[in-house]
């Protein structure tokens, strides 16, 4: 019993002592980010599609002022701040484009990458204009690529990044489920919800799963973005925007603000 209580009371000082080390280190990775530069990667999530106030020299890849790169940028002020996310972007677009600003002094990086690669479009598309059954099936081809291609492809930005920028410290920061379920809403049928919010919840565990193995954080917006799913009458997600279709189901400026940064100020 002696034994035991010494064990449990020796557990428990370096459990602490780890908790304030992981602080410690936070706090540190901010500072090194801030003194290092700054580089942000990635989708539409990271560019800022829906949110607006788009940098006019981006063009197409719609890169916006009030996306959460620019936010952190402008509340941390790091040495360097380099912007390369991009409206549409998949993995082989940020291997063959995105790259470039990232070197040895580098101190973050953040990144959003995947959904593209997935399908995420052509999957929501199909959700919107066909039947459950389809929008099911369509959703399963997604997650079986997911299951087999997209960790490969993962592994290749992820590898290419801390071969670039050695020190950094990398954020990976996924997506979040697009529907409030259980409530009565216009539009798409529970069925489909359900299963668009399962399909997202399997694209983040894969991502965050490769994230890990690569010794990255994984930022987890869907904590951040509970209560303001679509359907949930504080939505910071588009729903259909048939009048500029290019920014349904992404991020409004809240949703940046709210939903994203957060999660990269936590992470960083």
């Amino acid at each position: 019993m002696r034994r035991s209580r010494i064990a449990v009371f020796v557990s428990s000082i370096l459990l602490a002592a780890g908790a304030a080390l992981t602080g410690a280190g936070s706090a540190h990775g901010a500072q090194l980010a801030a003194a290092g530069g700054y580089v942000a990667l990635g989708d539409s999530y990271s560019s800022g599609v829906g949110a607006g106030s788009y940098v006019s020299s981006s063009g197409d890849c719609k890169r916006s002022t009030k996306a959460f790169p620019y936010l952190w940028n402008a509340a941390h002020a790091p040495t360097s701040f380099s912007f390369t996310a991009c409206s549409g972007a998949r993995t082989g677009d940020v291997l063959a484009g995105q790259l470039a600003p990232l070197n040895a002094s580098t101190g973050l990086v953040s990144i959003t990458v995947g959904g593209n690669d997935a399908g995420f479009a052509d999957v929501m598309t199909t959700c919107v204009t066909s039947s459950d059954s389809t929008c099911v099936s369509r959703i399963d081809t997604a997650r079986a690529y997911v299951d087999s291609t997209l960790p490969g492809k993962l592994d290749s930005v992820y590898s290419a990044i801390r071969s670039k920028a050695p020190a950094a410290r990398v954020v990976v920061i996924g997506y979040p489920r697009f529907y409030k379920l259980g409530t009565t809403c216009l539009g798409l049928s529970e069925t489909k919800r359900t299963a668009i919010n399962n399909a997202s919840d399997h694209l983040n565990t894969a991502i965050a799963k490769r994230a890990a193995a690569h010794g990255f954080a994984f930022g987890d917006v869907r904590t951040t973005f509970t209560g303001h799913e679509i359907c949930s009458g504080s939505s910071w997600l588009h729903s259909v925007n048939w009048l500029n279709i290019g920014e349904s189901y992404h991020p409004t400026a809240s949703g940046q603000s709210g939903g994203y940064l957060p999660v990269l100020n936590s992470a960083a």
